[in-house]
């Protein structure tokens, strides 16, 4: 579970700037302002961050604005008024800073990288070259995928649709049949294949409802899209073509679960015997796609939406031929395009960046290179990264930061009042059972059966993708490792993973602003220690909660306490549901945050927060914390939060994402400080502030 998602910034692992007169919009009663977004034009005399002695950009804040009208504005307005986003970037923060900054560090490593023959770091200069080098790229044309599309093109049956959907699987392409190995939910010491929904060329199932006026643009792209990639494949009539293959995704579609449906991890558990999984989908040659995805031999898989695998089933029975062969070329094609000539990367950008994003401008060819680089050789650039950017020091006192959080958390646990000590005691023994790892792995990934080859921009990206695929497949019968990492070292995120209990944190976000050894603990705590603290809330979540400290799928809860917790994690739900960022216009309907989408990640950041704020008060040791530049220490700790939430967004990128993401918007992540009691204490905002909630509204459950 990220603390932001993939398209927030990017995470490099196979598997998550408004020129602002952004004029207030229209808002639901006692909710925030919505969020800003992207506005035309060129800002004047952009704000620079300037974190200062203790950590804060004070001048990026508006101190016009009423804490409790709105705290993100209050603390970002200034940055938010005159920040624009940079044109290759569908929406811009600290985290996209960071990230930017993390790129330049790894783009310098690389590109000062050359090592001997067979060397990952020869590996990792040689796969960084072949997709710098654009005109040997041009010069090949079509020919690296050719073969491939004309062995699609021979296809004389079913079989044949099925192994390109393999193929597909081994280049981490999406196709109908989605295949990961992970660890057995229910039985954690072992992995598992899992089977899932997939195969859609836009990102969400609703987006292809022909209801949903918001993504009518994006339905029109994605068709000119289709047609665009078969013309440049020569294939004749490409838009007829196109369009059949539409057709075929928007049934593909309606049998998808939706997101909210997919974070169900009981209803997402369905091990099933291989016959069991044939009379699921007969219509699916399962003994040829099990071998062609190197499952043959293996008992049982785990299925995680049973009646769109059956659905499946039925279309490759009831859709011509001639529209899956189609598909399974367009899908190729897709997955393809960023490492073709630049016609090809033109209509995948046009696509994915303009058309679904909004983003003016394609990223820098070296950008797109440490992408590629980090994604296929990542822990071999991370062990160059963290030997040059991560200190000692850091890892020391993120080491002891994280200790407080965890020891905060436990004194949380033990005061809780609506928590039975049955399932209390069990908790804590989860908690126990933590595993911190800060900075980088204790080992390092071995890349040495990896093969990337001078001037094959398009086969190292598929070598690349097909080693990860196998690295997972070979973790079946063998045991888990325990000292995996799920992120390179350089990535700005961090995760809690339910199965392994373990919270992550790459070296790369633990800098300033999130965290600054040399700053003021108030805004540490407020930032990354909230951060921390938002990673180990995960375990108690909604769906973290279903899970022991073994890691198991188990409820270890009463009943009585699990019902106290859903009624508490309703109400979240239902305040998050009230921030609409596009309000109602005319026929056009409201675009709000999904609160059922979105709940485990607001409970992330309710009780991030507060065991963030009760670790902070065990570091101050019951000592007065001073007053730095007019703010006491509790609201530089507040300022802390509202801070590494500041982002702008253009509007296509925050109406996708409020179908997409399980995190909200970074205004009402900041605006969860409207429940914590401290928060009323350091601010006073009147009862009538958009923010205020009287003390019986305020939701705890942490």
């Amino acid at each position: 579970m990220p603390l932001v998602s993939s398209s927030t910034i990017r995470i490099h692992w196979a598997a998550l700037a408004c020129s602002m007169a952004c004029a207030s919009q229209p808002t639901t009663p006692n909710a925030p302002s919505s969020s800003p977004q992207a506005a035309e034009g060129t800002a004047s005399a952009p704000h620079k961050p300037q974190f200062g002695n203790w950590g804060f950009d004070t001048g990026g804040m508006d101190r016009s604005v009423a804490p409790g009208g709105s705290f993100y504005r209050y603390a970002n307005g200034h940055w938010l008024q005159t920040t624009q986003i940079p044109p290759d970037k569908s929406n811009y923060g600290l985290f996209t800073a960071l990230a930017d900054l993390s790129d330049e560090r790894t783009r310098e490593i690389i590109e000062g990288t050359e090592g001997s023959p067979g060397s990952e770091e020869r590996k990792i200069a040689a796969l960084y070259r072949s997709f710098l080098d654009e005109a040997g790229i041009e010069a090949k044309g079509l020919e690296p995928l050719q073969g491939r599309l004309d062995a699609i093109a021979k296809i004389r049956d079913t079989a044949g649709v099925v192994h390109e959907f393999a193929r597909l699987a081994r280049q981490l392409g999406s196709n109908p049949l989605s295949t990961q190995v992970g660890q057995d939910d229910r039985d954690p010491e072992h992995h598992i294949a899992n089977l899932g929904q997939g195969g859609l060329g836009l990102p969400d199932r609703d987006m292809y409802d022909p209801k949903a006026q918001a993504f009518a643009a994006l339905r029109a792209g994605y068709q000119e899209y289709a047609t665009t990639l078969f013309t440049l494949a020569q294939l004749p009539h490409a838009r007829e073509r196109a369009g059949a293959v539409y057709a075929l995704e928007e049934k593909l579609a309606k049998s998808h679960w939706t997101r909210v449906q997919n974070r169900d991890a009981i209803k997402t558990y369905n091990k099933l015997s291989v016959a069991e999984v044939e009379k699921l989908a007969p219509g699916v040659p399962w003994a040829l796609w099990l071998e062609d995805v190197g499952l043959k031999g293996q008992t049982y898989l785990n299925v995680n939406q049973p009646s769109a695998i059956t659905a499946v089933g039925q279309l490759l029975q009831s859709e011509p031929l001639a529209v899956w062969k189609d598909y399974v070329a367009l899908r190729t094609l897709s997955v393809s395009a960023p490492y073709l000539p630049k016609a090809f990367v033109d209509a995948w950008f046009t696509m994915y960046g303009k058309t679904l994003s909004g983003t003016p401008e394609l990223e820098a060819r070296w950008r797109r290179g440490v992408d590629l680089v980090v994604g296929r050789l990542g822990e071999a650039v991370g062990k160059l990264y963290v030997g040059k950017y991560f200190t000692a020091q850091t890892k020391a006192q993120a080491d002891e930061l994280v200790h407080n959080l965890l020891l905060a958390m436990g004194q949380r646990l033990d005061g809780l009042t609506w928590m039975s000590p049955d399932t209390k005691a069990k908790a804590k023994a989860k908690l126990a059972s933590y595993n911190p790892k800060i900075g980088y792995p204790k080992k390092w990934r071995d890349y040495s059966s990896l093969r990337i080859e001078e001037g094959d921009a398009l086969g190292n990206a598929q070598r690349g993708a097909a080693f990860e695929y196998d690295r997972l497949l070979a973790k079946l019968g063998k045991p888990v490792d325990r000292d995996e990492w799920g992120l390179p070292p350089m990535t700005v995120n961090a995760y809690y993973n339910p199965t392994l209990n373990e919270i992550v944190f790459p070296a790369a976000i633990l800098q300033p602003p999130f965290f600054d050894p040399n700053a003021d603990p108030a805004v540490n705590y407020g930032g990354i220690g909230a951060v921390i603290g938002h990673e180990i809330s995960h375990g108690f979540d909604d769906q973290g909660a279903q899970y022991d400290a073994d890691g198991t799928l188990r409820n270890w809860w009463t009943d009585e306490d699990a019902q106290k917790f859903k009624a508490a994690t309703s109400r979240l739900v239902d305040q998050y549901a009230t921030y609409c960022p596009f309000p109602a216009q005319g026929d056009k309907p409201a675009q709000c945050v999904n609160g059922q989408l979105t709940l485990g990640e607001n409970i992330a950041d309710l009780a991030g927060m507060t065991v963030a704020y009760a670790a902070y008060q065990l570091a101050l040791a019951g000592k007065p914390a001073p007053v730095l530049d007019g703010f006491s220490g509790d609201q530089r700790f507040f300022l802390g939060w509202g801070q590494i939430w500041r982002r702008l967004y253009r509007d296509r990128e925050l109406s996708n994402r409020l179908v997409t993401d399980p995190h909200s918007p970074s205004e009402f992540r900041a605006a969860v400080v409207r429940n914590l009691d401290p928060w009323y204490t350091a601010f006073t905002p009147a009862p009538a502030d958009a923010l205020f909630l009287a003390p019986e509204q305020r939701v705890k459950i942490w």
